[in-house]
């Protein structure tokens, strides 16, 4: 099982870049693919961007692709979300996940707040 913590979210001006961390802690990491979703207020949760195991696949929502970059580094444990040329409806709450086979974890969020 792990632990996801996420951090590096805050308030950010249109066409601006942030950059998400998310810190695993516990057993197997390698083993999960890792994703970053969001959810807007009323709105369902979605899938923005995920990674394999190994980090040699990536997928992007076509909202994101071009602007946004998912990374991990599996000696560190760590996954990384680079947030480029930021837009009002990137506004969110993001949350890191973890998934396999045989399980499912989540991180608590971070907030992302675009201003037009």
């Amino acid at each position: 099982q792990v632990q996801l913590v996420e951090s590096g979210g805050g308030l950010v001006q249109a066409g601006g870049s942030l950059r998400l961390s998310c810190a695993a802690s516990g057993r197997g990491f390698t083993s999960y693919a890792m994703g970053w979703f969001r959810q807007a207020p009323g709105k369902e949760r979605e899938l923005v961007a995920r990674t394999s195991s190994s980090g040699r696949s990536t997928y992007y929502a076509d909202s994101v692709k071009g602007r946004f970059t998912i990374s991990r580094d599996n000696a560190k444990n760590m996954v990384y979300l680079q947030m480029n040329s930021l837009k009002s409806e990137d506004t969110a709450v993001y949350y890191c996940n973890a998934a396999s086979m045989n399980a499912n974890h989540w991180g608590q969020g971070t907030q992302v707040t675009v201003s037009s």
